[in-house]
């Protein structure tokens, strides 16, 4: 082999460890580059995290300051359930619900005159629990806000005609419009004689605020999917998509001739 032949393989070589110890460099430096837009990322959801669990209780008062202190005729274990109807009805309708919650208010819309009628004529008893979920997933305090003012609705026995109202009234999911107590007092006046200086420091000062959170730890520690759950003598009967008013009815009565 000629001088000329071997400088030339002995170049090549030398080439290519060359290339290879960049290609090395590279791949760590991206290495790197892929750990450390990692952490970023964790660092920066726990930021978010951090701000939005700051401003959540940013409204002017604590959320569970002061003794739990249950709405006037709060049933059940820890007086968590607002009670509506007959208390001899034979069927139960138990429903956890949150004020800002759209499938609530879908729930709601759907069902309530049906609701209404079976209580009224005494085949029927609600019991409602209220929870706080979409504050904590969107974060803000309209869920508590509402919750609050709804039990103070019903210590003047309005909680049903308030709580229509504020399903009504819904703003949508993103919208915090709940946490302003003078929103809540301002749909207060679409009720007749809610709208009174006991109600307005009932909300206030949040005098059920510890209740609500109560309330809605009984909700998270209940093994419930989300809001609405709603269950007919104890069969949640949300889940079932043949579910319509006609049929609740119609369990109703069954259950009434049982």
């Amino acid at each position: 082999m000629s001088e000329k032949n071997r400088d030339g393989k002995r170049t090549a070589r030398e080439r290519l460890a060359v290339e290879r110890e960049k290609q090395k460099s590279a791949d760590k430096r991206r290495r790197v580059l892929i750990v450390g837009a990692s952490v970023v990322c964790v660092l920066g959801l726990a930021a978010v995290i951090g701000v939005v669990a700051a401003n959540s209780g940013k409204d002017g008062k604590s959320e569970s300051a002061g003794p739990v202190v249950a709405p006037s005729g709060a049933l059940g274990k820890d007086s968590l359930a607002i009670p509506v109807g007959e208390e001899g009805a034979k069927s139960t309708l138990t429903v956890w619900e949150d004020f800002r919650c759209p499938a609530c208010q879908a729930f709601e819309t759907n069902y309530r005159s049906t609701i209404h009628e079976l209580t009224a004529a005494g085949k029927l008893k609600v019991e409602y629990h209220l929870a706080t979920i979409i504050d904590g997933n969107m974060a803000g305090s309209g869920s508590r806000h509402a919750a609050n003012a709804a039990a103070c609705a019903q210590d003047t026995g309005r909680f049903t005609a308030y709580h229509d109202v504020l399903y009504e009234n819904q703003p949508p999911e993103t919208d915090d419009a709940f946490a302003k107590d003078s929103r809540l007092i301002e749909l207060a006046a679409k009720v007749k004689g809610l709208d009174t200086p006991a109600f307005r420091t009932c909300v206030e000062d949040g005098t059920h605020n510890s209740w609500v959170v109560k309330s809605n730890k009984a909700f998270q520690t209940g093994g419930f999917g989300g809001t609405p759950t709603v269950l007919l003598n104890g069969k949640n009967i949300y889940q079932d998509q043949t579910m319509t008013p006609a049929k609740l009815k119609q369990l109703v009565a069954a259950a009434d001739k049982a």
